[in-house]
């Protein structure tokens, strides 16, 4: 009789133990580790969606349209901000759904994280979308400031006078620029050099050259259609050195010549040229 009440206490069911602190612990850990997950990608996003319009401002500043797309950075920082707001919702219900567990005493079941995963993956696409959009502005922004450093406008009073740095004296690039006029079949109508003619009146003047030419072919349909343009054709490019040595090239701008004379659109090719000129004696 011993026996068999012996054999019945230890066929009795095992009653389930409760979950202890550390486990409650770790729960708490793992959520608090999501939540500051999730602000640092909302944190983040805010700043790469700002990055556009500070992108913008910048430009407004320098005065230094573009064409490149900045609205993009919205849509990474608004990805990234949504982002962080679905991990918090998420691992908040995980961890409700872990404490339930825990409160009724039985393990969790281990089962790899498929809201680490699926967020890993998308931060990486993100963060390979980021890495495009950040080289293309780069490359315009790096194209459009090397354009800037070779090109300014002058003040308002000069308006429409184009002036970009020449890399060579004042001899040197009125040759590159006769050399260019002679190769593609541009007449020079004139050399003028006024510094050469100070000097002969006594006076001194840094090295500054008038360089008058032009071709009938071109200039004779733009003058028909607005005669005025005759005062400023033929087209000139000045070649001097101002007082700290730079040497700059100085050219109507062709849309100021428009503008002025009312020269029709198809016909600013006619004029147009002589950028392409000044940028390649200016090398």
């Amino acid at each position: 009789m011993k026996n068999e009440h012996r054999s019945g206490l230890d066929a009795a069911p095992e009653v389930h133990q409760g979950a202890s602190l550390s486990d409650y612990l770790a729960a708490e850990r793992t959520l608090l580790a999501w939540i500051r997950t999730g602000l640092a990608l909302m944190g983040f996003g805010f700043v790469v969606a700002r990055f556009g319009l500070f992108l913008q401002q910048l430009q407004i500043l320098q005065r230094t349209p573009t064409t490149q797309p900045l609205g993009l950075s919205l849509w990474f920082g608004t990805a990234l901000i949504t982002t962080g707001i679905l991990v918090s919702v998420f691992a908040g219900l995980n961890h409700v759904r872990l404490i339930r567990t825990l409160n009724r005493g039985q393990a969790p079941r281990f089962h790899p994280s498929s809201l680490a995963a699926v967020t890993a993956f998308f931060l990486a696409l993100v963060g390979l979308g980021m890495a495009i959009y950040l080289v293309s502005v780069r490359n315009s922004t790096r194209s459009q400031s090397e354009d800037n450093q070779e090109m300014r406008m002058t003040p308002s009073g000069d308006k429409g006078i184009i002036e970009i740095p020449s890399h060579s004296s004042v001899e040197k690039t009125v040759e590159k620029l006769t050399a260019m006029l002679e190769a593609k079949g541009i007449t020079l109508f004139a050399l003028v050099d006024h510094s050469g003619g100070a000097e002969k009146a006594g006076m001194k003047m840094p090295p500054t050259k008038l360089l008058i030419f032009g071709s009938p072919k071109g200039g004779t349909p733009v003058m028909l259609a607005a005669p005025s343009a005759a005062i400023d054709l033929p087209l000139k490019i000045l070649v001097r050195e101002d007082d700290n040595g730079k040497v700059w090239i100085s050219y109507n701008s062709p849309e100021y010549l428009r503008d002025r004379h009312g020269i029709p659109q198809e016909l600013l090719p006619n004029i147009a040229g002589v950028g392409a000129l000044a940028a390649k004696a200016g090398e």
